[in-house]
């Protein structure tokens, strides 16, 4: 079973998807598994993409300025993305 994403844990997104960008968003695609998911806003792949840089989700939603009364919304999406194996955990942020 997959590690449920955590606020100050870090994520980053999977070696083996790939983003393509959308007027709406973007789409990702997993090769492996062939999943396709749908990031609806440019917010979100900026919280997408900056994972993989960010000390934590925590900085991640930040550098993206996501407001804080929208954290929740924005915490129950990528953790339908590490759900189906979008993101992968980089364990615990130091």
């Amino acid at each position: 079973m997959r590690r449920v994403l955590m606020l100050h844990e870090r994520w980053r997104l999977s070696a083996t998807v790939a983003l393509r960008p959308e007027p709406f968003g973007a789409l990702a695609y997993d090769f492996t598994t062939r999943r396709l998911s749908f990031l609806k806003t440019p917010q979100f792949v900026s919280v997408v993409r900056a994972l993989d840089a960010s000390a934590d989700v925590q900085a991640a939603l930040e550098s993206a300025a996501v407001p804080r009364e929208q954290w929740d919304l924005y915490l129950t999406a990528l953790r339908r993305l590490a759900g189906s194996g979008m993101l992968t955990s980089q364990g615990a942020a130091v």
